[in-house]
């Protein structure tokens, strides 16, 4: 007979916690164990990563998730290993393989590929992708056998490094080093790029290793956090506003807080402004976000008096 479960005693918990999210999960199981580890009542992530994808994966746990669409919005780094020479149905090593040919090309026709992919770029998304056409995810058509038409779509390749490197199953591997705009499909690219060099290719590994300003190097992995006291795992909690790291700050008084906090504008000897984080001084805590156009501050985002108290109470 099996023993009954421990039902596991949910907390507020606030603040932000960067997982280095490992191969072969989604980054909803990913979040749901944090969440589980950390016994926090909400989370929400910043956009998924692929299960065959490792990295950055910026975890919102309560008031935090108000803010998760603005890191959503972020550039990220991307270090990815391209097979030339094959496509597959899906873009990746998972899928079955479409064409096969030989790799006939040198370090000059990387550098000239790599210059002709950087800058805006069109894109048309991959049909395994969660991308969603009248309210389904493109990869539930994918599974269905049904391809259905795709919009090409513009993103920004900031930068992009190609390089060969050891042959893998006989076959020549290219890495990429790409930072690029949201939106931006690896496993695309490295299609692209294998059309480009007329041999086709497709992605055999992928790691972010930036989101944002945030790097691989300040992430902690779900072993380590699994490892770890309680204590130890609400260390590992960055402050809410670590998610409005390029905001401009603006500190309002308690009379002025709790007008804001109503959605009122307020007015102010303040310059233009499209990102402010703002805050009350008596007791000091996040308020929300707000923009300021000609002297006023106009609410944007904003955390609720419960939320508030909750943070002052339980802080990252």
């Amino acid at each position: 007979m099996n023993a009954p479960r421990t039902r596991v005693q949910r907390r507020p918990v606030h603040g932000l916690l960067l997982l280095d999210k490992p191969l072969g999960v989604s980054s909803n199981n990913a979040l749901q164990k944090a969440k589980f580890l950390l016994r926090a009542e909400k989370a929400g992530h910043t956009g998924t990563l692929d299960p065959l994808a490792s990295g950055v994966l910026p975890l919102c746990f309560g008031a935090a998730t108000k803010f998760s669409q603005i890191h959503l919005d972020a550039d990220k780094v991307y270090e990815a290993v391209a097979l030339m020479g094959q496509t597959t149905t899906t873009g990746d090593a998972e899928g079955e393989i479409l064409s096969d040919r030989d790799a006939t090309f040198d370090a000059q026709d990387l550098a000239r590929v790599a210059l002709a992919f950087t800058g805006e770029v069109q894109q048309v998304p991959p049909m395994h992708s969660a991308l969603k056409k009248d309210g389904k995810a493109l990869y539930e058509y994918a599974r269905e056998g049904i391809e259905v038409e795709r919009q090409a779509r513009s993103v920004t390749i900031r930068s992009l490094a190609l390089q060969e490197v050891p042959a893998q199953k006989g076959r020549r591997c290219v890495r990429m080093w790409v930072e690029c705009s949201k939106g931006t499909y690896i496993r695309t690219l490295a299609e692209d790029i294998g059309a480009a060099l007329g041999c086709g290719a497709h992605l055999i590994a992928l790691r972010r290793t930036r989101s944002g300003p945030f790097m691989a190097s300040d992430c902690v992995s779900l072993e380590q956090l699994e490892s770890m006291d309680e204590g130890q795992r609400h260390a590992q909690l960055r402050a809410v506003d670590a998610l409005l790291h390029d905001h401009h700050s603006i500190s309002l008084t308690p009379h002025e807080s709790g007008r804001f906090l109503s959605g009122l504008r307020r007015r102010g000897d303040w310059a233009d402004c499209n990102q402010v984080a703002v805050y009350g001084q008596e007791p000091h805590s996040l308020l929300g976000t707000a923009h300021v156009k000609a002297g006023e501050l106009i609410p944007t985002r904003l955390l609720s008096p419960l939320e508030i108290k909750s943070l002052l109470e339980n802080p990252a």
